[in-house]
């Protein structure tokens, strides 16, 4: 079996197009609908197994392929909805907590700290005393890495505030990532501790 993840990427506008088309199409009578269901349907012969005949895959979505880009139009539109549902949220939340004020657009360094917690709750900040931590230090690197790509994809394309923050976050954040290896390695070294006199 293989290790590569298999996934298939759904094209959610083929199936918002279907649904207009049902939509669109005159609907027959109750009865006209059942007969041409009966029709279609396999002859029922008792309780066993069915054979399943898989559609074949349109081409767009075989394999190793992605279905193309979103139009600019079905992007706005896409945008435009968003944009709706989370203002209709922001004012549901604003009924429930009038204390509460609009909420901040979202920003850049918005999108660095974000990063930045995940790697330290990852390294295991955070934890309260008397805790052990729990570390998830592959799930870190990962997390550290992706910031990395963030700053190579970015280079030359931010302020000099944002291009700041993002340095100064992953350079905390390898520096964190050093040390901790460091305590993990010389904990590896160590030899293991023989049980206590008394107890086998």
């Amino acid at each position: 079996m293989s290790d590569k993840p298999k996934f298939e990427v759904i094209d959610r506008r083929k199936m918002k197009a279907e649904e207009e088309q049902e939509n669109q199409q005159p609907s027959a009578s109750p009865v006209e609908a059942a007969s041409v269901e009966a029709a279609s349907a396999p002859p029922e012969k008792g309780g066993g197994p069915r054979l399943v005949v898989n559609e074949p895959k349109p081409e767009a979505a075989a394999e190793g392929e992605l279905p193309p880009a979103p139009t600019a139009k079905e992007s706005r539109e896409q945008k435009t909805a968003y944009d709706a549902s989370a203002q209709r949220l922001e004012e549901m939340v604003r009924a429930q907590n009038p204390a509460v004020g609009p909420q901040p657009p979202v920003s850049f360094e918005h999108l660095v700290q974000q990063f930045y917690v995940s790697a330290m709750i990852q390294m295991g900040a955070g934890t309260q005393d008397g805790q052990r931590p729990r570390v998830d230090i592959l799930g870190a690197r990962t997390t550290i890495d992706l910031l990395g790509v963030l700053a190579e994809k970015t280079r030359g394309n931010l302020t000099e505030a944002e291009n700041n923050t993002l340095e100064t976050v992953l350079f905390e954040v390898r520096m964190a990532f050093l040390e901790l290896t460091s305590m993990i390695s010389l904990q590896a070294m160590q030899p293991p501790q023989p049980p206590p006199p008394g107890k086998r």
